[in-house]
């Protein structure tokens, strides 16, 4: 016999049908990354099904997509920074998620993996501690094994499915260039829909190189929408047309590989 939804959370996660039909109608129950909030949903074998807690501030509401002894991570906001600048040195994702752990444990700290630009959304991993930081940064291309994008460029690509390599180098304002001398940024990428403005991605990151993405398509003569630094048109609808929607990743320390899935942003779909 098939189980419902709403049966699973009250076996699952421990709670009563109140509370379960409470985390459905508040949209707090993800299954495969998205959320749902039908309760006689039938649950397949292969569902991935979590509750989505949230770290919420005055400002802020991070959603907390999975956290363990480890590791955390978050879906981080656009408009965000990772972390501090001279500028900016208390609203970031660091000091946020920071000191949400304290609340659990006044001693605890937080680690920074790997970085978003600031009006770049989506998952963020995070180490609770410095020899799990570590073990990501010196094993980064064994332990993470996909990372994912959704981007949304101007116009249309003749190529719909296709992988670009540049070389990108750093000048001494901190901003990245196409340069024969720099290093390799290989990204590949599938177009899922277009129409007459615009064109929605899926983006791998086979490296990490600094606004790779970013520049890749602007080079190409279709910069992501919003991206007025490097040459897109001005959009008030959206900040920046690119969305980090999925990470598969190995845990160094179970050494259980580990899937994670963000839900495409509202605002892209207002556009295309």
């Amino acid at each position: 016999m098939k189980e419902i939804l709403i049966d699973w959370i009250i076996t699952n996660f421990n709670k009563t049908h109140k509370q379960a039909k409470s985390l459905l109608s508040k949209e707090q129950i993800l299954v495969n990354g998205k959320i749902e909030t039908q309760y006689n949903y039938i649950v397949n074998v292969n569902d991935k099904i979590s509750i989505k807690n949230s770290i919420e501030t005055e400002k802020w509401d991070i959603p907390i997509i999975y956290e363990d002894n480890n590791i955390i991570v978050v879906d981080k906001p656009s408009g965000l920074l990772t972390i501090a600048t001279t500028k900016e040195k208390q609203n970031t994702l660091y000091t946020l998620v920071s000191n949400y752990v304290k609340t659990k444990q006044k001693q605890a700290k937080i680690f920074i993996v790997h970085r978003l630009d600031k009006d770049t959304s989506g998952i963020v991993l995070l180490a609770k501690s410095e020899k799990v930081k570590n073990l990501y940064q010196e094993n980064w291309e064994e332990l993470v094994k996909y990372r994912g994008y959704i981007a949304i460029i101007e116009g249309q690509l003749d190529k719909k499915k296709d992988t670009i390599t540049l070389h990108l180098e750093e000048n001494k304002q901190y901003q990245m260039y196409v340069s024969k001398k720099g290093k390799k940024a290989i990204t590949k990428y599938e177009v899922i829909k277009e129409n007459s403005k615009y064109s929605e991605l899926e983006i791998e990151l086979l490296t990490g190189r600094k606004n790779q993405i970013r520049i890749t398509f602007a080079h190409l003569g279709h910069p992501i929408v919003g991206d007025e630094k490097y040459g897109a048109k001005k959009v008030t609808t959206i900040k920046l047309g690119l969305h980090a929607h999925k990470l598969i990743i190995m845990n160094p320390v179970t050494k259980k590989e580990m899937s994670f899935i963000s839900p495409k942003p509202k605002q892209f779909k207002k556009i295309i």
